[in-house]
Order: structure tokens, then C-alpha cells, then sequence
């Protein structure tokens, strides 16, 4: 049996030799390697955090001890420390292990918010409890340097920095990189570490100085000041630190324990607010991980390990359909730009920039400010497409509805991942987008089908110079094209039958859905007409005079039940006077556990049986052989 799987949890590893830690680093990599190529996740992040997580339970007493990993996508070796290894055979899978810090899975997970930079806020008000308690526990956030170029983060460093006395240790995981190379002033800083001829010599100076600079109070802090000014006229980082206040420590080599183990007591026994600046490299002991130059294997797909090439041919999706699309657009229109946060390659915006690299902008993880930047180049005569994940754009509402559209913005949105995404989890779930802009004025929401439609919608949105777009489409791969038979004002007509009874709104990536409904309702001997509103916000004329000709208006959708497109043509409906009812199959609001995608939404009847049989249900039908 080797060292991890002997391990109980994070206080064994109080009791093993040098070796053995040794051991147990390269054992977590094996197993970290094995699971991820299996199953798919996080792989790059959390190579580059092994010996960091080992030192951080070594010095630390967690769960006593609250630990918070920003966005926690490299959590897995602390999963692995606290008694979960051996489940990572079933690592994001309906069951199993989340991909991301879970307190329903342990007391040693804190935070479970996948967001980036947010672990300082959580951090800074944990450390607050502590003291106004009395108690004399630590909080440990570790950030990325890619995280911290999120404003959020300065906004609770400059509070951190404000209190002398809370016991809080910052440790920044500096690897240059958050999908991609990290961008921006800060970058820049953090780079002339990593860059510089000098580091070498300083890593050994500062670990000479960790080695004899005592372990409480005023011994901790001489290291600490000593420390900074072995390096200062070597290194500006920890000016840019210390200039607010905090106490800076570093830099530090992220894969040398002893050294960080060294670091983080320092750390720990000086009793303020201490920021430890530890360089990583992201995919650490696997060459073929750190050797790629798109996102160092950040995250991953099932792989073969030998190669790192993916063991299954994943086929074309949304995501390809509008990289390609967009490029068409650009060409066409110089006056179109790409903005980004942190997830050039993600998003679909790479092919831009390498054809246009002077017309996309990366703004980092700083969702905030790219829309109101945006906003900006749109008032001078520009029409910024700012692509993001679904479920990040809420970050961004405020500046979505008091910088964008209160001024008659042109900007498109494209919302990547839009519904229910899945493995990822809870907070990854794109499924808040179309409730949360149907309350923004003048904006308009498309929802295309396939990928014929996203073209077309793409084209659609950008064409909009006097207000904000969204294009929102799913996760995975695009389906088959699905050909109207009829388009009835904005509203293309999926398929109609004589005198039919039901009206089915099939938003989106339910359109093929809404169809197979639709079939097994007319072997039911009911009557449809099945119509993809194209355009959800705002609510078409042709819906509301389309509904008034049926019986019955079924709509579904991959969004929130609570104010999304359902919702919104049920009150168009009351407004107009028109009193046909209205039934909304959409996304239960509540925080989705992962699995599958098409596992989840069965979990929430949005299939097209359950459909089918509600439909029958509410118009009397008997639902047998339904």
C-alpha cells in the first residue's frame, strides 16, 4: 500500500519522513494523472499545486484551519489529503466526486463557488469572525496570479491590508496563467520574477533567510523585513504589495516543500495579514501538460496518457460554429472587435485574434470592467463582441444594464455554455441568463437552434449598432440543422398541423426536443404547431397571435422556471388580453448537482416524454402508452 492510500486525512502527515513526502507527491501525480485521463477535469492546476497543498496540511490544522481555494478547479490534491482518494475513480461523474470544493463531501471544503476571485472576500471575512470571537484559528486563500487580475481581489486586499491583526495568510500561485497566459500591469510585474536572470540566486537567499529567521513575533518579522530587503532592489513585486500594507514573502519555488513549508510557518506565526508568493508551473511533472501552449492542459477531456492526445473525437460545437462565424464577420466589418475574459480559446475567439490580433482584447478575469470597456469602444464607434461563459456574464448585471444599455450601446454579448452545463457542477450552470436579462431595457436575446441559426443570429446582433445583443447557446456539440417550414413575423414555424390545439415554444437547444414532443403528442392524436421564437426578448408579436389560435401554450426552455422566456410570454399574454394558458417546462430553480447533461435534465423532466405526458395531463387525455 503506498503513502496516500495509508493516509486517514491531512494530520498523518505530520508523522511522515522526507522520503515518504517525497513518495506521496509523486504518488498524488500518478493518481492524479490516471483519474483525469479517465474521467476528464482539471489536470494543469493541480499538478502545479502538489507540493503547495502537502506544505499548506502540513503547517495548517484544517479543518480548524479554513482553507479557501479560488475558484477551486485545483482542489483535487486537497481532496486527496482530507480522505477522498480513493474516490476519484468516480471524479465528476452523477455521484462521485465533484470537480470543485464541496461541503456536502467534507469539513475540510470550505468554499464550493467555482467564480475566480473570490477567495479573498470569503478570506477577510472569515479572518473578521475569528477575531471579533476571540479565536486564534488561521484562514489560508490561495489565489492565482490569473485571479488576481479580478477587481474583486484588489477590493479585498485593500481591506485585508487595513487590520494588522487578523490572521490571515494570502499565498499567491503565481504560474503566469490562468486559462492562458495571464495578461495585464500585474502580469507584468509577477513576469520580471519568473524572467529575471537573478531569481535563482534570490530563491536560495530567501530560503537561506526562511531557514534561520525564527518562528514567532518579533523573530518572524525580522525574517520578514530582512527577506524584503534581500530582494527589493532585485524585484518590484513586493513593493506593489507592501505599499498596501501587506507583508510579503517571496518569492518562493512552489515545487521545493521544505521551502514552502518553511514559508508558510513564517507566515502563520506572525500574526497579521502575510502574502506568500510561491511560482509554480501549471502541469509540474507532466511534460506533455506543461508543453501546451494553448492552456497547459487546464482542463481536459478523457486523454491517453502516453500522448496526451484525446481518446475520443469530440464533434463539432456551438463553440466551433461561431469561432468560425465570427472571423466571417470580422472580415467583413472592421469596425467589429473581440473581447475576452481570460478564456481566449474557450470562448471561440482565437481564430479572431490570430487573423486580427489588433482587434481582441483579453481584460483578464475581469468580467466587470470588459463590459463597461465595451460600452466605451461602442461610443466610439466600434461594435465590441464580448464573448463569455453563461453563468460569468452574471457578474457583469449592473454593468450590462446601467453602462450598456442606459446608453443605447452597441455590444453583443455571446454567452458560451448557456443551460445546463452538467459536470462542472452548480455553479457553472448557465441557467440564470435569459431571467436575468429579460430585466434589462432595449436589450434583445436570441437562442439559436442549430448551428445554420447561430450564423444567422450571429449576423442578426451585430447588425444592432443602438442597443445590446445576446446570443446564447448550449455546451457540447451543435445539432443537425433544423429547417423552418414557415417563419411568421421574427418566429420561424418548426412544423404545423391543420386546426392544432397546442402551441409549443421550443426555445433554442430544445428545438429538436420540442419536436419529439411534438411527435409523440400527435400519435396521442393531439393537434401541434411547433415554433422556435428565435428572438426571446423581446416577446414577438406572432407569439403573442399564434397563442390566441390554440388551446394551449407549452414552452420550453434551458433556463430558469422564475422570469425566464416562459414566464415572460405568460405575462405578454395576460398584457394583451389573451387568455390562453400557458404551461413552462424550464429549469427548477435550485443549485443542480453534477452529472451528465442529458442525466440532469432528465432529473428535471425536461425531456420530451415528460413534456409530452404534462401536455396530455392538462388536456384531459389519457396518457397511456404515452
Amino acid at each position: 500500500m503506498g503513502v496516500l492510500d495509508r493516509l486517514t486525512g491531512p494530520a498523518d502527515l505530520a508523522g511522515l519522513t522526507d522520503a515518504e513526502l517525497t513518495e506521496l507527491a509523486a504518488e498524488v501525480r500518478e493518481r492524479l494523472l490516471v483519474s483525469v485521463a479517465r474521467s476528464g477535469g482539471h489536470l494543469g492546476p493541480n499538478l502545479g499545486v502538489v507540493e503547495l497543498t502537502i506544505a499548506m496540511h502540513r503547517v495548517f490544522d484544517s479543518p480548524r484551519d479554513r482553507m479557501i481555494w479560488d475558484t477551486g478547479h485545483q482542489s483535487y490534491v486537497h481532496k486527496m489529503l482530507t480522505g477522498r482518494a480513493e474516490g476519484f475513480e468516480r471524479l465528476r461523474q452523477e455521484d462521485g466526486l465533484s470537480g470543485y470544493p464541496s461541503q456536502a463531501e467534507s469539513e475540510h471544503d470550505w468554499v464550493e463557488n467555482s467564480h475566480a476571485s473570490t477567495s479573498l472576500s470569503y478570506a477577510d471575512g472569515m479572518a473578521r469572525a475569528n477575531q471579533l470571537r476571540g479565536s486564534d484559528d488561521h484562514v489560508v486563500a490561495v489565489i492565482g496570479d490569473g485571479a488576481l487580475t479580478g477587481g474583486m481581489a484588489w477590493e479585498a486586499l485593500n481591506n485585508i491590508a487595513a487590520d494588522q491583526t487578523r490572521r490571515l495568510v494570502v499565498v499567491v500561485n503565481d504560474n503566469g496563467r490562468s486559462y492562458t497566459p495571464t495578461v495585464g500591469g500585474l502580469a507584468n510585474k509577477l513576469a520580471q520574477i519568473r524572467t529575471n536572470p537573478r531569481y535563482e540566486p534570490t530563491l536560495r537567499a530567501v530560503k537561506e533567510r526562511l531557514s534561520r529567521g525564527g518562528t514567532v513575533g518579533s523573530a518572524a518579522y525580522e525574517a520578514l523585513h530582512a527577506m524584503k530587503k534581500g530582494v527589493k532592489d532585485a524585484f518590484a513585486p513586493q513593493g506593489l504589495f507592501e505599499d498596501l500594507g501587506l507583508k510579503y514573502l517571496g518569492p518562493v519555488d512552489g515545487h521545493d516543500r521544505a521551502a514552502l513549508e518553511q514559508a508558510l510557518t513564517l507566515a502563520r506565526n506572525f500574526g497579521g495579514p502575510v502574502l506568500v508568493h510561491v511560482i509554480t508551473t501549471k502541469g509540474q511533472g507532466y511534460d506533455i501538460a506543461v508543453a501546451n501552449e494553448n492552456d497547459q492542459m487546464h482542463q481536459s477531456g478523457p486523454f491517453d496518457r502516453l500522448t496526451g492526445d484525446a481518446t475520443t473525437v469530440a464533434p463539432v460545437g456551438w463553440t466551433s460554429v461561431f469561432r468560425d462565424e465570427v472571423v466571417r464577420i470580422a472580415d467583413e466589418r472592421d469596425d467589429v472587435v473581440g473581447i475576452t475574459a481570460a478564456m481566449l480559446y474557450p470562448v471561440g475567439l482565437d481564430a479572431f485574434a490570430d487573423k486580427f490580433p489588433d482587434r481582441v482584447f483579453d481584460v483578464g478575469i475581469a468580467e466587470q470592467h470588459a463590459v463597461t470597456s465595451a460600452a466605451g469602444m461602442a461610443m466610439a464607434g466600434l461594435h465590441p463582441v464580448v464573448a463569455v461563459y453563461a453563468t460569468f456574464l452574471n457578474r457583469a448585471f449592473d454593468q450590462v444594464l446601467l453602462d450598456v444599455a442606459l446608453h443605447r450601446c452597441g455590444v453583443t454579448f455571446v454567452l458560451d455554455r448557456a443551460g445546463v452545463t452538467g459536470d462542472d457542477g452548480a455553479s457553472h450552470n448557465g441557467m440564470w441568463d435569459m431571467s436575468l436579462f429579460q430585466l434589462v431595457p432595449r436589450l434583445q436575446m436570441a437562442a439559436p437552434r442549430d448551428g445554420a441559426r447561430l450564423r444567422e443570429l450571429l449576423r442578426e446582433a451585430v447588425a444592432v449598432d443602438d442597443a445590446p445583443t445576446i446570443v446564447r447557446f448550449a455546451k457540447g456539440a451543435v445539432p443537425d440543422d433544423l429547417p423552418a417550414i414557415d417563419r411568421v413575423g421574427r418566429t420561424d414555424v418548426l412544423s404545423r398541423d391543420d386546426d392544432a390545439e397546442v402551441l409549443l415554444v421550443a426555445v433554442g437547444s430544445f428545438a429538436h426536443a420540442g419536436e419529439k414532443a411534438a411527435a409523440l403528442l400527435r400519435e396521442q392524436g393531439v393537434r401541434v404547431t411547433v415554433v422556435d421564437p428565435r428572438w426571446v426578448k423581446p416577446v414577438d408579436q406572432s407569439i403573442l397571435d399564434l397563442a390566441a389560435q390554440h388551446e394551449l401554450v407549452v414552452t420550453f426552455e434551458d433556463n430558469g422556471r422564475v422570469g425566464g422566456v416562459g414566464a415572460s410570454i405568460t405575462a405578454a399574454l395576460q398584457d394583451a388580453g389573451i387568455a390562453t394558458p400557458v404551461a413552462v417546462h424550464a429549469v427548477a430553480q435550485e443549485f443542480l448537482d453534477h452529472a451528465k447533461r442529458d442525466v440532469v435534465l432528465g432529473r428535471l423532466g425536461l425531456t420530451p416524454d415528460a413534456v409530452a405526458s404534462d401536455t396530455l395531463r392538462r388536456l384531459g387525455r389519457n396518457t397511456s402508452g404515452s
